[in-house]
């Protein structure tokens, strides 16, 4: 069975989400291999060994490192080449993307972005014009290169040995373009991570004010949810910008999408149109943000948004 490679996305060794949900897609190509970059192997190899990799290539050192995405492309071009994957399977982050370009360069293969679904062949499944079209497509050149996005597949566990391989790679000149010079740990609340959540709540100029983004926190929090925000609300400075969902934001998939406020731009909707369920308030029932909803609710969105907190708050109580 041939190998697939998975590009394990970390933080120190605790493994994301998304990583997991890579091994279980690999698994329906082939027998998953992990590729770590980094320290923390120890603390990430459990959770690889739970969900399927039989094998872990691990590259350390100052050179892998020390600079920006160009040796992790490197490391996976030699693995290509030794290994002779079935496919590349690695998270559609802005970091994950610009990886498989430069991986797709420098071995000749061709590179998908943005699936959410991969089948046998290997066959990438993505969603286009706003989530209207499903379009399925596959790498006539090459190794497939194949980038998804979080939240496409739930993980599932089945175990495999985790086998540590070091991997020793000569990181080019070329590569060392761009040095890291420092790392600011961001500081996490209870909320989950915005492109890795289940659950989203995003809040739009219809909000009308910084102090009013509380109401969607609460329907937030009561849901387990991350919060989210356009472009406009982010622009005017009402909320951080790392929060922003959107083309020039962060791409989200979560199980449920809650546009609160949000009249739907093409720029909002290509972050977030992938997600299996939405769910949309606007006062505005022509709004074209209803052109893509799963359900939507006419109305004001303090009155509908606080409702919704304290009917869920009664049924979890």
């Amino acid at each position: 069975m041939a190998e697939v490679l998975v590009l394990v996305d970390h933080a120190d060794g605790e493994v994301k989400k998304v990583t997991l949900e890579l091994l279980t897609l690999a698994r329906r190509l082939g027998e998953p291999s992990a590729v770590f970059l980094g320290s923390g192997f120890d603390a990430a190899a459990p959770a690889l060994a739970e969900y399927g990799a039989a094998k872990v290539y691990v590259a350390e050192g100052d050179d892998v490192l020390s600079y920006l995405v160009a040796p992790a492309a490197e490391v996976l071009a030699s693995l290509v080449g030794s290994a002779s994957p079935a496919a590349v399977l690695v998270a559609s982050s802005a970091d994950g993307k610009e990886i498989a370009a430069r991986l797709a360069l420098k071995v000749g293969s061709g590179v998908i972005t943005d699936a959410t679904d991969v089948s046998e062949g290997p066959v990438a499944e993505q969603q286009v014009f706003g989530g209207s079209t499903i379009v399925r497509s596959k790498v006539t050149r090459g190794t497939p290169i194949i980038t998804v996005r979080p939240n496409s597949a739930p993980p599932e566990a089945s175990s495999g040995a985790a086998t540590r391989e070091d991997v020793s790679v000569t990181v080019s000149d070329a590569a060392k373009g761009a040095r890291i010079t420092d790392h600011v740990v961001e500081e996490k609340g209870e909320r989950p991570e915005l492109s890795e959540a289940a659950i989203v709540v995003s809040g739009g100029r219809g909000v009308g004010s910084a102090d009013k983004m509380s109401v969607i926190e609460s329907l937030a929090d009561s849901l387990g949810a991350a919060v989210g925000a356009s472009r406009a609300v982010t622009d005017a400075g009402w909320y951080p910008h790392q929060h922003q969902v959107g083309q020039t934001g962060k791409t989200v998939s979560p199980q449920l999408y809650v546009a609160a406020g949000i009249s739907g731009a093409i720029q909002h909707r290509a972050g977030m149109q992938t997600s299996k369920t939405i769910v949309a308030i606007n006062k505005d029932d022509e709004a074209p943000i209803f052109e893509l909803v799963d359900f939507g609710v006419v109305g004001d969105l303090h009155s509908v948004l606080p409702a919704a907190a304290e009917q869920i708050n009664q049924r979890k109580g």
